[in-house]
């Protein structure tokens, strides 16, 4: 469940257009000790930066940044830095830009994002979507990067009917396959609606928008397919593998049998014991 800290959630007047920026830092944020008494959520950390700006931390390794400059994001993740579990080589980003709707709540052909006030809730509403975005585009380059390998084995089977991996390698493969999945559907859970709506369903509406905006779902969906696929390719490896272990392991017990029947055969035409 969704746990506040000291929330105000009062209309704001009109704003200029700000950003949400989510970045992607690594496996996991330990948000522990990092709780604020001015906090304006704990789950998701949400607190204040400045006068206007937030911060969003999320457990899962990203942290949304919304309304601060570039200065003021590079101190708040110097900040959260030493708190990154296995930090990325490669930050994963996605951006959102937000500016005051005049009544319904939308996203803009052009993807400017319309929301009523710069509330709190409202602005972890959208750190949600942006920062289940960025999760999933990390993920599509680690699954594609993972099917860039399967093709060329898929190819080269088709070609000449023989495979050109050893059993480690298909492992490893396997192994990618399932710490992505895991990563996905454990951790992330882009499926699963923020604990916020449960206290504010008034909010669902723009959640969804976003949603659709992100084309989170999608995805999701896609995504999954591909680990199938990638599952799927590395079993049928390990099978072939396993069969030509079985054909070479009958192969020997065969040439056991006879040099063992050439050997009684040598012995009785010589007259020898």
């Amino acid at each position: 469940m969704f746990r506040w800290g000291r929330m105000v959630d009062t209309p704001t007047p009109a704003f200029p257009p700000l950003h949400a920026r989510a970045v992607l830092l690594g496996e996991r944020i330990d948000t522990a000790g990092l709780e604020r008494r001015d906090a304006l959520s704990t789950v998701p950390l949400a607190f204040r930066v400045g006068e206007q700006g937030m911060a969003v931390v999320f457990r899962y390794g990203v942290v949304v940044l919304i309304g601060l400059d570039t200065l003021a994001e590079d101190e708040v993740l110097r900040g959260i830095a030493p708190r990154v579990v296995a930090p990325f080589d490669k930050r994963e980003e996605e951006v959102a830009v937000l500016a005051p709707a005049e009544a319904d709540e939308r996203v803009d052909p052009d993807g400017l994002v319309r929301i009523l006030d710069r509330t709190p809730p409202r602005l972890i509403v959208v750190a949600h979507a942006v920062a289940a975005s960025a999760v999933l585009a990390h993920h599509e380059r680690q699954v594609d990067e993972v099917l860039d390998i399967v093709e060329p084995w898929a190819s080269n089977l088709a070609r000449s009917g023989r495979r050109f991996a050893g059993r480690r390698h298909i492992i490893r493969l396997i192994g990618q396959a399932l710490l992505v999945e895991h990563r996905v559907s454990g951790r992330v859970a882009v499926g699963d609606k923020p604990d916020l709506l449960w206290d504010r369903p008034d909010l669902g509406r723009l959640y969804a928008r976003l949603e659709n905006e992100f084309e989170l779902d999608e995805r999701a969906e896609v995504l999954n397919r591909k680990l199938g696929l990638i599952g799927q390719t590395a079993r049928l490896m390990t099978d072939l593998i396993d069969t030509e272990r079985s054909l070479r392991l009958e192969a020997a017990i065969v040439a056991l049998i006879v040099f063992e029947i050439a050997l009684t055969l040598y012995q009785m035409a010589r007259g020898l014991p």
